[in-house]
């Protein structure tokens, strides 16, 4: 053959595909990438990786002002690290794409493992193999006095909890009469595996819906038993994270007044357990103002009209008396930051406004406005006039205060940090330092002008969580299922055996068993003999031959 011969039969051309079932194919491609179980590993993976941060960096949702702090010390890193959502990890674009897309994985992997897992559920026990004796477990045995029917019949009979089949004239033997019977156990172990997956999907929507459809809240409450909040608005909290389906309105109708605090500590100054009594209203008790007393420790919340109230925390919210030079007097509790976790050493500050007609103007009231700074410590230990704590309790509280005196920002609108002075102040001369001193209850430092601030002890407050997630109950209900299902998968065994029963020349009947284990091997050697000694155990036999597993092997 010529080249022009080859030039005159050329080869077709493969059909070119349109662009609509290049989308389609890529489409479909994609979708199968996405849900393969490398997949789901990878973005498992990847969701755990972008947690990290979430651990080791400052978060908005838990303490703003950490997120600042860190920002002012790092200038330069800080601001792109912002950008990035660092600092707000778990509601963050890219950890929001990673976590929805493994959801969709997941499911894509699990759907159809459910539907294979139900259509195993329903499969009839598999033919006989052509070679018994090529199974792990095999035992061969002439039975007298017994027709094959009626062998088959009581070995059918025998196998009471077995799924079992039988088949006569297999085409895979030659044997004349022949019948064989089937049987297989432990199908509740792919009803385990359909449960798990199952609950795995519902875990992964229940949580899903108590995001987008719950509330969390903080507020700090003094322990004296004083007003309390009501849960009227988002604006009564000092920090709340809604579900994306919630705009601050419709919230669960709730009041709480906590009446004391009390922390038990061990001797070496590690908190035990905290306790707080508290008083609540909610549902028609709020028409009656009826208020009902409880107790609320550390995992043991207030369980009331849907929501929990947690005891989060405490800390120490210390009292200071300011008496002006007209007599006037201004007291202030207010709550200060713990710095040290394990001694309770707290830091804050406080702002008073002169009592009302007591300077000419505006501008004079504010030069003489009165700010104290300074560190609270529970149980006071002195290194010379520095002040540190040496025990959570308040055993013997002390402060170390700096006593400022001029404008403190409390008429300028704008916004001011809770537990420190506004440094620009200090800095401008604006806010000028009059005293710095050492008090214990009861003690007070007077002024140049005669203004004096005593220091009258402090009291306990407590940081309370109302949270709100209506697919709670879903989450236990799933967790449960999901672990009841895991353990059903774990423990049960899917085990075969297949009986071929047949006369021999002289008339006899023949029985071979074979036995295989399809997941694990572990003890079924024993119970197959168990078994065969059960099944054959009516009649004398005589066996022909019964290989142990391990001959089949060698």
């Amino acid at each position: 053959m010529t080249a022009d011969d080859n030039n005159d039969n050329p080869k077709p051309a493969l059909p070119k595909q349109s662009v609509i079932g290049r989308v389609v194919a890529l489409g479909r491609n994609t979708w199968r990438g996405l849900t393969s179980m490398r997949t789901a590993l990878v973005l498992l993976f990847l969701l755990a990786l972008a947690a990290i941060p979430g651990a080791l960096l400052p978060q908005r949702t838990l303490n703003e002002g950490k997120v600042a702090d860190y920002i002012a010390a790092r200038p330069t890193l800080g601001p792109w690290m912002d950008r990035l959502e660092l600092f707000d990890v778990f509601s963050s674009f890219w950890f929001t794409a990673i976590y929805a897309l493994l959801f969709i994985s997941l499911v894509g992997c699990i759907l159809p493992r459910c539907v294979e897992h139900a259509k195993a559920l329903r499969t009839r026990p598999v033919n006989a193999p052509r070679n018994l004796a090529r199974l792990p477990h095999h035992t061969k045995s002439v039975v007298d006095g017994e027709t094959p029917d009626e062998l088959a019949a009581r070995v059918s009979k025998e196998l009471r909890g077995w799924r079992v089949e039988t088949r006569r004239g297999d085409t895979k033997s030659r044997r004349e009469g022949e019948i064989t019977i089937s049987a297989e156990k432990g199908y509740l172990r792919e009803f385990g595996n359909l449960v798990f997956h199952l609950s795995l999907v519902g875990l992964l929507i229940a949580i899903a819906a108590g995001k987008l459809f719950g509330y969390e809240g903080n507020r700090i409450v003094i322990a004296n038993d004083g007003p309390g909040f009501c849960t009227t608005s988002p604006a009564v909290f000092d920090s709340f994270v809604a579900g994306l389906s919630l705009d601050g309105t419709g919230m669960t109708p709730l009041c709480v007044r906590v009446k004391n605090f009390q922390a038990d500590y061990l001797e070496t100054g590690q908190a035990e357990m905290f306790t707080s009594d508290i008083s609540y209203q909610a549902g028609d008790d709020l028409e009656s103002d009826t208020w009902r007393d409880t107790t609320i420790q550390v995992n043991h919340p207030l369980r009331i009209a849907g929501d929990r109230v947690y005891l989060q925390g405490h800390g120490y919210a210390p009292t200071f008396t300011v008496t002006f030079p007209n007599g006037e007097t201004r007291t202030e509790t207010l709550q200060w930051r713990p710095d040290d976790a394990t001694t309770f050493l707290s830091s804050g500050a406080m702002r008073f406004d002169p009592p009302g007609g007591m300077y000419p103007d505006a501008d004079e009231r504010r030069k003489n406005q009165i700010a104290i700074e300074g560190l609270f410590a529970p149980t006071a230990l002195f290194h010379g006039n520095l002040l540190s704590s040496s025990y959570p309790a308040m055993n013997d509280p002390a402060v170390a205060i700096d006593i400022y005196k001029g404008d403190t920002g409390l008429d300028t609108g704008n916004p001011q940090s809770l537990f420190e002075l506004n440094t620009e102040l200090i800095n401008q001369g604006r806010l000028v330092k009059q005293d710095r001193v050492n008090l214990f209850p009861g003690e007070s430092a007077t002024l140049a002008d005669g203004t004096q601030v005593r220091f009258d002890g402090a009291v306990d407050f407590v940081n309370l969580q109302v949270s709100h997630d209506p697919a709670q109950v879903w989450v236990l209900v799933s967790a449960l299922t999901m672990m009841a299902g895991l353990l059903v998968s774990l423990v049960i065994k899917r085990r075969r055996v297949w009986a071929r029963i047949y006369p021999d020349d002289e008339r006899r009947t023949v029985v071979e068993l074979g036995g295989l284990a399809r997941t694990d091997h572990a003890g079924w050697g024993d119970e197959f003999d168990r078994l065969a000694d059960r099944l054959l155990k009516s009649n004398p036999t005589t066996a022909v031959n019964q290989p142990h597993a391990q001959e089949n092997a060698r």
